[in-house]
């Protein structure tokens, strides 16, 4: 006999749900706060220069996109592998998903300058660009799963709810391969310059997504006093290690695969060694804190029962997912190029360029004669 899922909305229970509500509320102060900063002082202050084309606000843009793919974990176990545990999660997973992927489009919607803008950017598409595919990538994933939802919540669609779940589920490894290729096919940068860049991003969505989708999840049951049953826990919190081990194989796949290329030593030797900050935030923020740290607490024999230490291991994760967009979108820097402008460059750009605006022979004749009469 098939059991019916039974949803009901959350009501206000004291000081845990507007405990919530206020730490929600808080994240998006903050953020409009430092969307004016920026807005008012100009992109300087995010880290950008001449070198540096992707500051601060990128990383959190890439991380939440790429997060946002992610949560959408729970919904496709649920509807796409079959297993009826993770079905009563999917709104909640679905609802994750859109907020997070619209957080980070509303970041880089900053890079436009003026709100006009916008509509250029909507109606204007360059198909040789995959920044131009991606527009249409985050807005199909948003309308994807916003009638994937309502598949979901309405009893007389529940049928077509498998099948709208596949899409999504495929919808959502296309966008992920799409933000990743966005660095993956910049060839004229020898840290983005890769193939392998896609299924990083991809198996990075996975670990990210589902830290936050993990954290919201037990601080919502909690502070909402709704149960959640300890063998459920497990098996996600399991599941985020598997994937945080993934992006661990595939990270030092990435380096190894630089390191036996000569013409990618100097980024190498830069990230992984002489970098300073980026360095330090390889090692330490990424590998040991977002990494080492949550597989140990996440696997550990008395830890790994307990809820604090699994929403701690989140949180470490998400931190190390941070640290991980931060290479990627500011620390491939043009003093790490293989090949870099000499004085064979610059004369080959003089010649292209001279043509184009010196005066014709008869006018440079005329001006030099001038010049000569007394």
């Amino acid at each position: 006999m098939k059991k019916t899922i039974h949803f009901r909305e959350v009501t206000n229970n004291g000081t845990g749900y507007w405990g919530l509500i206020g730490i929600l509320g808080l994240i998006v102060a903050i953020g409009l706060g430092a969307a004016y900063y920026m807005e008012h002082h100009g992109h300087y202050v995010t880290g950008m220069n001449n070198q540096i084309v992707w500051g601060t606000p990128h990383v959190f843009a890439v991380f939440l996109i790429v997060a946002a793919s992610g949560a959408l974990n729970v919904a496709s176990i649920g509807s796409v592998f079959g297993k009826a545990p993770y079905k009563p999660l999917a709104p909640l997973s679905g609802l994750l998903a859109i907020a997070l992927l619209v957080g980070g489009l509303a970041i880089l919607v900053l890079d436009l300058g003026r709100p006009d803008r916008l509509i250029v950017a909507m109606t204007y598409y360059n198909f040789k660009s995959i920044f131009a595919w991606n527009i249409i990538l985050y807005n199909g994933f948003i309308a994807i799963v916003a009638v994937y939802l309502w598949m979901l919540m309405d009893p007389s669609k529940k049928q077509y709810s498998s099948t709208v779940g596949l899409f999504a589920f495929l919808w959502r490894l296309i966008l992920t391969t799409g933000t990743g290729s966005i660095f993956g096919f910049i060839v004229a940068r020898q840290a983005y310059d890769a193939a392998i860049m896609a299924p990083l991003f991809v198996v990075m969505s996975f670990s990210f997504g589902l830290a936050i989708y993990l954290l919201v999840l037990m601080a919502a049951m909690r502070w909402t006093e709704r149960p959640l049953g300890d063998a459920l826990v497990r098996r996600l919190k399991n599941l985020l290690g598997v994937f945080v081990a993934g992006v661990l194989y595939f990270v030092l796949a990435y380096h190894l695969t630089n390191l036996y290329a000569t013409e990618h030593h100097g980024y190498e030797h830069f990230l992984l060694l002489g970098g300073g900050i980026y360095t330090q935030l390889f090692w330490i923020g990424q590998i040991l804190i977002g990494s080492l740290v949550p597989l140990a607490m996440l696997y550990h024999p008395s830890l790994g029962k307990s809820r604090a230490a699994i929403g701690w291991a989140c949180v470490l994760i998400i931190l190390g997912g941070w640290r991980r967009c931060t290479p990627s979108s500011s620390a491939a820097r043009p003093t790490h190029w293989s090949c870099s402008p000499g004085w064979r460059s610059a004369a080959v750009s003089t010649t292209a360029w001279w043509p184009s605006t010196a005066p014709p022979c008869p006018s440079s004749c005329l001006a030099s004669a001038a010049s000569a009469l007394p």
